[in-house]
């Protein structure tokens, strides 16, 4: 089935508005509904910070490997909620590195950190670091780093790219996000329930061997990326180098579970 085909059952999904690409060896093979509209990401924000936070790394703005809270969780540990604070607020509720607990809370009180050691608001330093050299022109990382961003299906395929290969970072410090950082740890995914071992880079969740999984059943264990409650998404396999985007005005539930899976396994039938 082509690019195209396979985009089709996105127009069958159950949400108002919809769109989506598909990308093979970074170019765009097919797109469904418009690729300029604004959606709001959730989620998927984490993954334009988590690049600003790689950039600021190589940048010597912060150190990943640097402490970021009183009781020793890095910077790098916040990325891949093993920093052991609660999903909504900065509040320890764990050791760090015991399990992964999710937070967007961590991802926020990393950006503020980057901000403070850049003496600039972190929207400026994501328009300095990743939208700007990305042409990114339609997307904005709002209040919450971690979970108030918007964008657009042609901003993320860009946003895609940088993830593909190193366009913004060295490609060992992309390495390094793109790989389970703390491996080892259990934890929840959410909307998914608990998974053993419940892999995470810096930044994109990583599939591994997860059961069940948003990514479907075909998707290589090295495939990575992110989704958020706001029905958005986009993966990457450099596996087979195909990747999806797909924005949605309709939040996730029990259609996304059904949905999701069975759009990537489209994608990567052949």
């Amino acid at each position: 089935m082509t690019g195209s085909g396979v985009l089709e059952a996105v127009g069958s999904w159950p949400v108002g508005r919809a769109a989506a690409a598909t990308v093979v060896g970074g170019e765009i093979e097919a797109v469904h509904g418009d690729p300029d509209e604004v959606f709001e990401l959730a989620s998927v924000t984490k993954l334009i910070t988590a690049m600003a936070v790689l950039v600021a790394h190589e940048e010597g703005t912060i150190d990943l490997d640097g402490a970021a809270t009183p009781d020793g969780a890095t910077f790098a540990d916040l990325l891949a909620h093993a920093g052991g604070l609660a999903p909504d607020t900065p509040t320890p509720i764990s050791d760090p590195h015991t399990r992964r607990i999710y937070s967007t809370a961590g991802y926020d009180l990393v950006a503020e950190s980057v901000s403070a050691a850049a003496a600039m608001s972190f929207g400026t330093y994501v328009s300095e670091a990743v939208t700007g050299p990305l042409a990114m022109a339609s997307t904005v990382v709002g209040v919450s780093p971690g979970s108030d961003g918007r964008s657009t299906v042609a901003d993320l395929v860009r946003l895609v790219g940088a993830w593909r290969k190193p366009l913004l970072v060295h490609e060992s410090t992309l390495r390094r996000a793109t790989i389970p950082h703390l491996p080892d740890l259990d934890g929840v995914l959410p909307g998914y329930g608990r998974q053993s071992p419940n892999l995470w880079g810096l930044g994109p969740e990583i599939r591994g061997e997860k059961q069940p999984h948003w990514g479907g059943t075909r998707a290589s264990a090295h495939t990575f990326g992110h989704f958020g409650r706001a029905g958005t998404l986009w993966w990457f396999d450099p596996e087979c180098d195909r990747a999806v985007v797909a924005l949605t005005d309709e939040p996730f539930g029990p259609w996304a579970i059904d949905a999701w899976p069975a759009l990537a396994d489209a994608v990567l039938a052949d």
